[in-house]
């Protein structure tokens, strides 16, 4: 699904677990992968499998939780970002918002359960119960921008055509 895209690409791994999504791409010619894993086990194997392939001068492990990783991220700061958080939880969404918000990645590739409503766009590929949704970054709307300003039209001299303040909420005691 991105095999011309792994050329050279810039690949960031969130959830990284084992790291099997960024070694692969590594394998498959990425400059170098950037793993974001917190958990003590998967760490653990993280290190040996990058050890194992012989990989160490193209990875480089962030023990962070990947929300606040991501959060913190400039734009374009990846080419490829792979995704595969707890299935049952939301931060799949959460990731998708930040990413949408600030596109850190030119990619953003999620494992995902198929069940989990993602936005239109993008390819998708089921598996039985898991899915993988890909995005590009000028494939899906940005997070909603804030509205423009528009000048308000002139104050009439009539008093009625004024807004009313607003209503306080009476004060607890």
């Amino acid at each position: 699904m991105l095999g011309d895209d792994l050329k050279d690409a810039r690949i960031l791994d969130l959830f990284a677990g084992t790291g099997a999504l960024g070694l692969e791409a590594i394998s498959r010619g990425a400059k170098y992968a950037d793993f974001v894993e917190f958990r003590p086990s998967s760490l653990h194997a993280l290190k040996a499998n990058i050890a194992a392939l012989g990989v160490q001068k193209k990875s480089r492990i962030f023990k962070k939780d990947a929300l606040p990783f991501a959060a913190a991220l400039k734009a374009e700061k990846y080419d490829i970002v792979f995704v595969d958080p707890p299935y049952s939880s939301k931060m799949l969404d959460r990731l998708l918002d930040s990413w949408r918000a600030v596109p850190f990645a030119r990619i953003f590739a999620a494992e995902h359960a198929t069940d989990h409503v993602m936005p239109q766009g993008g390819r998708r590929r089921m598996f039985d119960e898991t899915s993988i949704t890909i995005y590009h970054r000028d494939e899906l709307p940005l997070k909603d921008a804030l509205p423009i300003a528009r000048p308000s039209p002139a104050p009439s001299a009539s008093p009625s055509s004024r807004p009313s303040p607003p209503k306080r909420a009476p004060r607890r005691r």
